[in-house]
């Protein structure tokens, strides 16, 4: 007798209808999941649903306010939505402004905008027309701004910027124990350095040996004042010693 395998059973009608019925709710349940995202790609994409409607300003802010930025962020245009919102644009308008060293930016959902902005500290005004901050980093903000914290002046050639003021720090510790505060410094296109301290005294360092030179005239200090004459200049551009011009005496009847 010959016997029959499960594989010579013909499937039964039931059999085929509950397999074409799962591959059928299969392919519905996928057409499903991209309908939704179609839907959800266009509802991303259309600006009218969450508009970004707030932009709010954070940081400790001296010499940007809160509505220098919103009015940089809205030269841009009318923000967009939560979704569409290009934050790198944003970003690149608020940097922009005179005073802003860094700028964070995030969209906080739903509707707002968060700004972060950091200032500069400026350290020194740079070629009487910029400033210069506490990393000698060169900015574009006027000097008048921080004119009441009468800053140093710093002057030198394009790129000499961190140079000069690391100079500066230098040689204002060595007159730290003497009343002469330095004005300003400058390095020329020469390579020589000369101060200039805040009662107007004009001193010449030259090209080498500068803190040695400036320790030279810290030591000879005493006794130039020892003379009771007013110093216009001292020019220590020698190996010793010192050349000290004088300021001519007021006469009487004179301002």
């Amino acid at each position: 007798m010959t016997q029959m395998t499960a594989e010579d059973v013909p499937a039964q009608p039931s059999m085929l209808k509950s397999h074409w019925g799962g591959l059928v709710f299969l392919v519905f349940v996928i057409l499903a999941i991209v309908w939704s995202m179609l839907r959800v790609l266009a509802w991303m994409g259309d600006e009218q649903q969450l508009p970004l409607s707030q932009i709010v300003v954070q940081g400790e802010l001296q010499h940007v306010s809160p509505t220098d930025v919103r009015n940089a962020v809205l030269t841009l245009g009318t923000l967009k939505s939560f979704m569409l919102q290009d934050v790198d644009t944003i970003h690149g308008a608020v940097a922009s402004l005179p005073w802003v060293a860094n700028v964070a930016i995030r969209k906080q959902w739903p509707d707002t905008l968060k700004v972060n902005v950091t200032e500069y500290q400026p350290e020194a005004v740079w070629n009487g027309s910029q400033l210069l901050d506490i990393h000698g980093v060169v900015f574009d903000a006027s000097p008048e701004d921080v004119k009441d914290r009468h800053l140093v002046s710093l002057h030198g050639p394009e790129g000499s910027e961190e140079e000069v003021l690391h100079v500066w720090r230098e040689l204002r510790d060595i007159l730290a124990s003497t009343d002469y505060k330095i004005a300003a410094l400058a390095l020329n296109e020469r390579r020589s350095w000369r101060i200039v301290t805040r009662d107007g005294v004009r001193i010449e360092l030259g090209r080498e040996s500068r803190n040695e030179r400036l320790q030279r005239f810290v030591a000879l200090i005493k006794d130039i004042n020892a003379t009771g004459r007013t110093i216009q200049y001292v020019d220590l551009r020698y190996d010793t010693g010192a050349a000290v011009g004088w300021k001519a005496p007021v006469q009487a009847g004179e301002e």
